[in-house]
C-alpha cells in the first residue's frame, strides 16, 4: 500500500512486523547505513505514515466505506470461519472481545452496532499511548461507554524506556496495563479494549472498519475485520520514528519507542557481548559487533548514551573484561545534541558524553476537534493545530500529550453532561476555554548519576538551569512521581536500588 508524502514521493508500506514505512522513489538516497552490527535509530521527528494515513481517512475513506457497504444495508459484514472460538489477547481482554462478539451477534451487526436510544453515548479512543491513556483515564464514565482499539493493551512510560535497555529497569516497570488505567474496559458492560488496527473510518455513518492483531502466533485464529460504532472519536494513534527517507534504516536499525524494541536492544547487545568473548574471532569483527550507533540527538538519544556508557563501565567491564577495549558508543546528531536546552546544559551533556563516547498530522482546531467531521478528534503526536488557529506547532513530547488528554476528558465530560454525547447530536453549549499549553521544563540524565533540568518555558524565557547529581535526583523523584500506578512506582523504585546494590542483570534469557 502506498501513501503520498508531502514531496510528492511514494512511501510504501511494507508487510513488517513493525509495519514501517519505507521511503521508494524521489532520486538517490542522501546516504545508506550498512549497519554496524548493532545500530539503534532514535529520529527526534514523527513520521508521516501513521498521520498521513489517519488524515486520508478523513479525506478518502468515506468513499471506500460506501463501495463496502454497497448492496449489503447500512453496513458492510465481514465474516470468518465458524469455529470454536480461542483468543490470543490477555484474560480480560479476550473477555472484552467475546463480550463484543455476542453483542455483535445479538444485534445482527459485525461488530459494535450504533448505541439505541437511552444508552450511554460511546466514546471511541484509538492508541494507548500517553494522551490517549490520559484521556481514558479521566473520562466519566458513569455518563459513556469507553471503547480502545489499538495494538496493544498496556501504556509505555517512555522516559524511562531507555533504562530497560541495559537492565537498569525491567521491561513491566515501565508498562501500565490499560485495565489499571481505566478499570471500565474490563468491568462495564458497554466498555471494552479491542485488540485490533483501526484500518478505515466512514465519519458519514460513525463507523471504524477495523482488523484483529494477532502478531503470527501459532495457533492464533487468522485476523479478522469488524466494524465499531461511534458517537465520539478520537484519534490518539501517535506517530511513528521518521527515516527522513535514508535507505537501510528498517532493515538494520532499532528504534526505541516500544517495549519489544527494548527488548530487541537488550538481546542484541548482549548477543554482541558474549560471540566478541568467543576464540577465533578476529579484532576488527569484535569491534564491529562492539560498535553502537545511536541516530538522534534528543533526549532520548542522550539518555540512552548515557544508560549505555553506565552500563559498559560499571557492568562489562568488570564481567566482559576481555572485550572491554574493545566497546565504542557512536552518537550521531545533525546540528546539537538536545537543542531544546539552554546552551550551558547542551555543553555539560556534551562534555559528559565525549568523557565517554518532516511532520504531517491531523488538523485540529482550538478545541482539538477535527474541523471537516463532526464528532471526531485528534490528540498526541499525530494532531497539529491548523494555521488558521494562529497556533504554534507543539513538539512532539509525552506532556503536550497527556495535557491534550486532560483537557480533551474534561471536554468531553462536559459535552456529556449537556447531553451532546451521541453521534450528531452535539449542542451549542458553551465548550469553556481553548486548549493552551505551557511547557513545564525538560529533563534527561547523561549517565554517571549526572542530569540536565531545564525549567525555562522556551528557550528565549528565562528560568532554572542546572545540572550535575542534584539534577539527576530531581529526575528520578519527578519521574517515579509520574509512574501511574503505585505497583509501578514500587517497582521501579525497587529495581534502582537492586542496580545500585548488585549492579545490572546481564542474562540474555
Amino acid at each position: 500500500m502506498y501513501y503520498p508524502d508531502l514531496s510528492g514521493r511514494r512511501i510504501e508500506r511494507d508487510r513488517h512486523p513493525a509495519g514501517r514505512p519505507a521511503a521508494t522513489g524521489g532520486g538517490q538516497p542522501k546516504s545508506i547505513i550498512k549497519s554496524p552490527r548493532f545500530s539503534l535509530w532514535l529520529s527526534r521527528f514523527p513520521s508521516c505514515a501513521p498521520a498521513m494515513a489517519a488524515s486520508s481517512l478523513l479525506r478518502s475513506l468515506t468513499r471506500h466505506a460506501r463501495r463496502g457497504c454497497a448492496g449489503t444495508g447500512a453496513f458492510s459484514y465481514y465474516r470468518h470461519q465458524q469455529q470454536q472460538l480461542w483468543s490470543p489477547f490477555s484474560t480480560s481482554a479476550a473477555a472484552a472481545a467475546a463480550g463484543a462478539r455476542d453483542e455483535a451477534a445479538r444485534r445482527g451487526f459485525p461488530g459494535l452496532g450504533p448505541t439505541a436510544k437511552g444508552e450511554k453515548a460511546r466514546v471511541v479512543v484509538l492508541g494507548t499511548g500517553w494522551a490517549g491513556s490520559r484521556l481514558m483515564k479521566d473520562l466519566n464514565t458513569s455518563a459513556c461507554d469507553v471503547v480502545c482499539v489499538a495494538p496493544r493493551n498496556h501504556m509505555v512510560f517512555t522516559p524511562l524506556l531507555a533504562s530497560t535497555c541495559v537492565g537498569t529497569l525491567e521491561f513491566r516497570s515501565v508498562a501500565e496495563p490499560l485495565a489499571r488505567i481505566q478499570p471500565a474496559v474490563s468491568k462495564s458492560p458497554g466498555s471494552y479494549f479491542l485488540l485490533a488496527r483501526c484500518t478505515g473510518v466512514d465519519p458519514d455513518a460513525h463507523t471504524i472498519d477495523c482488523e484483529t492483531v494477532t502478531d503470527g502466533e501459532k495457533g492464533a485464529l487468522e485476523p479478522w475485520k469488524f466494524k465499531v460504532a461511534y458517537d465520539k472519536l478520537v484519534f490518539a494513534c501517535g506517530a511513528e520514528a521518521s527515516t527522513f527517507g535514508i535507505h537501510g534504516v528498517t532493515e538494520h536499525a532499532i528504534f526505541l519507542r516500544e517495549v519489544h524494541h527494548a527488548q530487541e536492544i537488550r538481546r542484541r547487545l548482549l548477543l554482541n557481548l558474549m560471540l566478541s568473548d568467543v576464540p577465533g574471532i578476529s579484532e576488527e569483527e569484535k569491534r564491529k559487533l562492539l560498535h553502537c550507533v545511536v541516530v538522534g540527538g534528543g533526549p532520548t538519544g542522550v539518555e540512552f548514551s548515557g544508560e549505555l556508557s553506565d552500563f559498559i563501565l560499571r557492568d562489562v567491564k568488570q564481567r566482559y573484561s576481555h572485550v572491554k577495549d574493545y566497546i565504542n558508543v557512536t552518537l550521531i546528531e545533525a546540528n546539537e545534541i538536545l537543542s531544546s536546552f539552554d546552551v550551558r546544559l547542551r555543553q555539560y551533556a556534551t562534555n559528559q558524553l565525549i568523557k565517554f563516547l518532516c511532520v504531517h498530522r491531523i488538523g485540529v482546531d482550538e478545541w482539538l476537534r477535527v474541523p471537516s467531521v463532526q464528532d471526531v478528534y485528534a490528540i498526541g503526536d499525530c494532531s497539529g493545530f491548523l494555521e488558521s488557529t494562529g497556533k504554534d506547532v507543539l513538539p512532539a513530547l509525552a506532556q503536550v500529550a497527556e495535557r491534550q488528554g486532560k483537557y480533551l476528558a474534561s471536554l468531553l465530560n462536559h459535552v456529556m453532561k449537556a447531553g451532546g454525547g451521541h453521534a450528531n447530536s452535539e449542542t451549542e453549549a458553551d465548550l469553556g476555554p481553548p486548549f493552551v499549553y505551557k511547557h513545564l521544563g525538560s529533563m534527561a540524565t547523561v549517565g554517571r548519576y549526572k542530569a540536565l533540568v531545564d525549567l525555562r518555558q522556551s528557550k528565549e524565557s528565562r528560568g532554572i538551569s542546572i545540572a550535575g547529581f542534584v539534577s539527576f535526583f530531581i529526575w528520578r523523584s519527578a519521574y517515579l512521581t509520574r509512574v501511574i500506578s503505585w505497583r509501578n512506582r514500587f517497582y521501579v523504585a525497587i529495581n534502582w536500588l537492586t542496580t545500585l546494590l548488585f549492579g545490572r542483570d546481564i542474562s540474555r534469557i
